[in-house]
Order: structure tokens, then C-alpha cells, then sequence
């Protein structure tokens, strides 16, 4: 009862000084609202590099041809040393392996009728591609063993080269041209829209690695340009990498001291690495908003400061009536509590818009992925507390001078 007594009081005096006790709690305000905005935004950064690794695959591994040893001893990059044998060897010896698949890139338009695309995507694949990247069929089918054995004229295509060459026409067995190479349609991949760098991803066109090879590129060459591998759960995504790196240099007859001729990146390490980048930069951005927390509990100090000499002689009337030292100290500090919780208050309210608004404009003005709107509920929280906690460190000081106050001076104080 007491102490709703109290909250009474401190209300009714912040009421007397509306103008001073706004400009007050603009301080609070502006430094909760900075900290939730930038903790929010922080946050969808992160959240948009984690779903652009997700995007890629699940757990995948991605090896890459490194440089062998040319003429002369001179090392050589770029040559080819990975081949769908690899593949396949790490699939089928590779315990903590799930799936892997060759990558074959090639280029050309792609041309249905009276319309034709420059897809910036053209692959050969192997039959587990989907599986290595966690990429769901719309409708249709996928490659099977005797489409990659045979080199079957088939292709998977994306939801923009249906929108490019079909319209709302079904693409399913319909048949469209490569560097003159007929490819049937037996597929269509569901939507995975842009990447982190705004390519899109559904600009593809899915063909069986030998049919890229012998049909298109004309060649018997059974080098790969890169093979995408998945490992069973993301538990097992160093074993799988050392798995892959003892087994190819064994096929590669790498001896020990000699440099291999192949690159194995584990994307879960990228990943990592971009999640400590982003999480850094978040913190500092935080710290730096905090600051103007500590600017808004300043203000409050000093304007609970003049309250008091304001209010000498009120104290004094108060002690004069029984009022305990404690009773004033109470009434000073919850009057500083209530002003940084409303600033708290409304600080997070703020933040939550602010956030919501940054992110909408920056997904308006740019092309390609999309933020995710992302509001910190605990770093709301937290600034409401830390707020309260700054109106009890700040308030202290002023209610202590003021409970300590002589009652006779206080009563003779003009």
C-alpha cells in the first residue's frame, strides 16, 4: 500500500513538469531504441548468411581442382585433376559421407520456339545434386543412373527459365535447344529465389554431367570442375573432410610432403567465421548505442538533482509531519525508476518500428535476397531492465541527498 502511495506521488510530481520530464526521457528513449535497432539488425544479417548456407545445401563440402606439376616442375592452377570417379569414390567409401555429385559448368542459350535465354547457370550434375543441396522438385522427375550412364538428352530446369521460355505453358516433355542439342524437359526444381550476392538461383538448367560432356562440349574427358559433397549431419562435417582428404590424395597418389591437387572447403567453417563477423559487428553496434544510455541516465541525475533543490521545501514539510529518510529516498528513487521505464518503454516500441522500417527500406532498395525481419525481443528486454537499472544508479545519488536533508533547513530553505 505503501509504496503505491509512493508511485502516486512521483507521478503527480512528473505531471507538475511535463515539459522537463519529456525532454528527460527522450535521452532513455533514444539509447533503448538504438540498442534494439541495431541488436535487430544485427541480428537479420546473421540470420540472412545462415540461410544463404542453408540455401546452398545441407552440410555440403565443396572440392575444388587445386594446381599440379606441369612441364618443367612448374606449378600449374586451373588444370584439370578432380573426375566424376572422385565422386563417386567418396560416395561410396566415405563413411560420413551422405551424397555427392560432379559439377560440369557449361554456357549457351537455351531456346524454346520463338524464345530463347542466356542462363548465367548451365550444370552437369550428377543423380544425388538434389540431395547434396537440399533442393525439393515442384513437379516432374530427376535424372536416374541410366540418364548419367548413357548421357541421355534430359534437362531439370528453374522457376525463372519456365517464366523465360514457357510463360504459363508446362514445360514437362517439352523439348528445348542447347548449342543445337535437343534436351527434354523432365522437371522443374521449386523456388530457392536470389543468393547473399543477388545471383538468382533459380536462373538453372540441371543436365547429366556425361551429356554436358560428350553431347555439348564434345569431349571424353572425365574431368569435373568441382563436386559438391554432403556429410551426414553437420557433427561429421570435419571427419567427412578428412575422410575426403586422405581418400583423394590416396587416388591422386599425393605422397606425403608434396602439395595436393585439389581444394577441400568446408562451407560450415565459412559459415562460422561470417556468423563471428557479423555477431562482432552487432556488439560493437550495440556498445556504441549504449553509450547514449549512459548520456540518457546523465540526464536524469541531473535533472532529479534540481527536483530536489526544487522540492527542499516540500522534503522538509514531509520530515516535518513523520516522513522517514527512507520514505523520501524511496519517493526520489521511484520517481527516477519511472521516468527511465517509460523512456524504456517507449525506447522499445521504437526500436521494434525502427527495425522493421530499416529492413523494409533496405529490402525496397536492393535487388536480389531479401533481409528477414528480425525483432530482438531479448535485447528489448534487456534495455528495459538496463533502463531501470539506470534510473536506479542515477537516481540514487539525488534521492540519498534528499532523504539526508535537515528538516529545519529544509523548512527555512526559499
Amino acid at each position: 500500500m505503501r509504496f503505491l502511495v509512493t508511485l502516486r506521488i512521483a507521478v503527480r510530481a512528473l505531471r507538475k513538469n511535463k515539459m522537463r520530464a519529456a525532454l528527460t526521457i527522450l535521452g532513455v528513449v533514444i539509447g533503448i531504441a538504438a540498442v534494439t535497432t541495431m541488436v535487430s539488425i544485427g541480428q537479420s544479417a546473421s540470420q540472412l548468411v545462415q540461410g544463404q548456407f542453408e540455401a546452398l545445401g545441407t552440410n555440403v563440402i565443396v572440392i575444388l581442382p587445386g594446381s599440379r606439376r606441369g612441364a618443367g616442375g612448374v606449378s600449374q592452377r586451373g588444370l584439370p585433376t578432380l573426375t566424376a570417379g572422385d565422386s563417386d569414390a567418396i560416395a561410396e567409401e566415405c563413411e560420413s559421407v551422405l551424397a555427392s555429385s560432379p559439377i560440369v559448368g557449361t554456357g549457351g542459350q537455351a531456346i524454346y520456339g520463338n524464345s530463347n535465354w542466356s542462363s548465367k547457370q548451365i550444370q552437369g550434375v550428377g543423380r544425388d545434386y538434389l540431395l547434396v543441396r537440399n533442393w525439393g522438385l515442384r513437379s516432374g522427375g530427376f535424372f536416374t543412373e541410366r540418364d548419367i550412364d548413357s548421357g541421355n538428352k534430359v534437362c531439370v530446369i528453374g522457376h525463372t527459365i519456365v517464366a523465360k521460355l514457357f510463360q504459363t505453358q508446362n514445360p514437362i516433355d517439352e523439348i528445348i535447344r542447347i548449342r543445337n542439342i535437343p534436351l527434354r524437359v523432365i522437371g522443374i526444381l521449386d523456388k530457392k529465389g536470389a543468393n547473399m550476392v543477388g545471383e538468382d538461383q533459380d536462373d538453372i538448367i540441371l543436365i547429366p554431367y556425361t551429356t554436358v560432356r560428350k553431347r555439348i562440349e564434345g569431349t571424353s574427358f572425365e574431368n569435373v570442375h568441382a563436386i559438391l559433397v554432403s556429410a551426414r549431419s553437420v557433427t561429421q562435417m570435419a571427419t567427412a573432410q578428412s575422410e575426403i582428404q586422405l581418400l583423394l590424395a590416396d587416388r591422386h597418389r599425393i605422397q606425403a610432403g608434396q602439395p595436393a591437387d585439389f581444394q577441400v572447403q568446408n562451407t560450415t567453417e565459412i559459415a562460422n567465421v561470417l556468423q563471428i563477423i557479423t555477431g562482432t559487428l552487432t556488439a560493437m553496434l550495440a556498445a556504441i548505442a549504449g553509450v547514449s544510455l549512459v548520456v540518457g541516465g546523465v540526464g536524469i541525475m541531473n535533472i532529479m538533482l534540481v527536483s530536489v533543490t526544487e522540492r527542499t521545501r516540500e522534503i522538509g514539510i514531509r520530515m516535518a509531519v513523520g516522513a522517514r529518510s527512507t520514505d523520501i529516498l524511496r519517493q526520489f528513487l521511484v520517481e527516477s525508476v519511472l521516468l527511465s521505464c517509460i523512456g524504456g518503454a517507449l525506447g522499445c516500441a521504437l526500436g521494434i518500428g525502427a527495425s522493421t522500417g530499416i529492413t523494409v527500406l533496405i529490402n525496397q532498395f536492393t535487388t536480389g535476397t531479401k533481409w528477414p525481419i528480425v525483432v530482438s525481443i531479448p535485447a528489448a528486454v534487456i534495455a528495459i531492465l538496463f533502463s531501470s537499472a539506470v534510473g536506479v544508479f542515477f537516481g540514487y545519488y539525488p534521492a540519498r541527498k534528499a532523504s539526508r536533508l535537515d528538516p529545519i533547513d529544509a523548512l527555512r530553505y526559499e
